[in-house]
C-alpha cells in the first residue's frame, strides 16, 4: 500500500490517496452520458469514446493537505450523483453518492500524480454496444466492490471520516449546484 498524491489543474487543491494499490479500490472505466458531460463542464477534453477512468475507494481514504475549501458540487439532476470540482480551476476531482451513509468515493484518475500505482482498469461501465443499448463489463469488480467496502467502512465506523459531507447533518460541505439534464444533453451534442 502506497500513498497517491493529486491535485487540481492550477495546484491550489492537494490531497491524498491513502493505501493505494490495485487490490484497495477498484480502477474503472466509464462511458455514461455524464461523465462524459462532467468532464466537459469543468474544462476537460472531451474524453469521447475513451471514456473516464475512476478510482473507486470509500472517502476516508482521501485527505486534503491544501485547498478544500476550494471543492465545489454540481449535479445532473436532484437525485444524480455528487460531482466533486475545484473551484479554483474548475477541474473534476470526486464523484460520491448524495448520502454519506454509503461511502463512495471515485477519484478522477487523471488528477494523480501517478495512476499506475492504482493498476490497471478492472471494470468499465454503461460500455456502448453496437445495438444503441449499453453493458457493464466486469461487474463484480464494480458493484461487488463498492458493496463490500461500504459495508467495512459502516462496521467499522470508517464512513463517518469523510472529508466530502457534514456528518451530523448528513450534507454536502458545499452547496450543491443542480444542472438540468439538458445542459448535460448540450454539453455532449
Amino acid at each position: 500500500m502506497t500513498d497517491l498524491p493529486f491535485s487540481c489543474r492550477c495546484g491550489q487543491v492537494k490531497g491524498t490517496l491513502h493505501d493505494a494499490a490495485p487490490d484497495a479500490g477498484t480502477h474503472v472505466r466509464c462511458f455514461c452520458s455524464s461523465c462524459r458531460a462532467a468532464m466537459i463542464y469543468t474544462g476537460d477534453p472531451d474524453p469521447g469514446d475513451q471514456g473516464v477512468t475512476l478510482f473507486q475507494t470509500t472517502p476516508d481514504k482521501i485527505s486534503f493537505q491544501q485547498g478544500q475549501d476550494q471543492l465545489a458540487v454540481f449535479s445532473f439532476g436532484l437525485k444524480n450523483i455528487l460531482r466533486w470540482r475545484a473551484a479554483c480551476c474548475n477541474a473534476a476531482l470526486f464523484t460520491t453518492l448524495r448520502s454519506p451513509k454509503i461511502p463512495l468515493a471515485a477519484l478522477i484518475t487523471r488528477r494523480l500524480a501517478d495512476a499506475t500505482a492504482i493498476g490497471p482498469v478492472k471494470a468499465q461501465a454503461f460500455v456502448p454496444q453496437p445495438d444503441g443499448t449499453s453493458q457493464h463489463q466486469g461487474k463484480l469488480a464494480l458493484f461487488g466492490g463498492v458493496l463490500w467496502r461500504g459495508v467495512i467502512a459502516r462496521l467499522t465506523g470508517r464512513w463517518r471520516n469523510t472529508p466530502f459531507f457534514d456528518i451530523k447533518t448528513r450534507t454536502p460541505t458545499a452547496p450543491v449546484t443542480v444542472l438540468t439534464k439538458e445542459t448535460r444533453t448540450n454539453l455532449i451534442g
